[in-house]
């Protein structure tokens, strides 16, 4: 005689294996609103030390010459330092690199192509956050702080173009 597990039976192994996936479910739901939450703060930050990064370009702005390459490299140095933006790593490196470029500068010429190089890592970081999904919002570290850090350099460029 062939044996078979009453209904009731297979029912209830069902039962616990649905019941013991419920929790990991609801502990991979709620780790992945923490790690969206993370992204999205960083973002804010970056875009808040873009905003404050525009003004100090600004105040350099009294200046001409080497000292207005000094105050730059200041500012991008200061806001090298102040994003938190996970997604796109490349970018404080090559903001750092273009403060270091700006301080070797002696002509408008190289500090116009310290800025234009940083520029271009920018634009790849901007293309790569909106390829991978971070798209024009503030979710994923968004790109509201990568647009902040383009407007801060073109800020630069455009002083260094009339000042330099």
């Amino acid at each position: 005689m062939i044996s078979q597990i009453p209904p009731k039976q297979g029912l209830g192994r069902r039962m616990k294996a649905a019941c013991a996936a419920i929790p990991l479910l609801a502990a991979l739901i709620v780790l992945g609103s923490l790690f969206a939450d993370r992204e999205a703060a960083a973002g804010a930050a970056t875009a808040a030390a873009a905003q404050s990064a525009d003004a100090g370009v600004s105040a350099c702005g009294n200046n001409s010459g080497k000292v207005l390459y000094n105050c730059i490299a200041n500012v991008l140095d200061r806001l090298s330092g102040e994003i938190s933006d996970v997604r796109v790593p490349e970018t404080r490196s090559a903001l750092a690199t273009a403060a270091s470029k700006l301080r070797a500068a002696v002509n408008k010429a190289q500090a116009l192509s310290a800025i234009a190089q940083c520029q271009a890592v920018i634009s790849g970081a901007l293309r790569q956050v909106g390829s991978t999904g971070g798209g024009r919002s503030n979710r994923g570290g968004g790109t509201p702080g990568l647009d902040g850090i383009a407007a801060v350099l073109s800020h630069a460029a455009q002083l260094i173009q009339m000042k330099g």
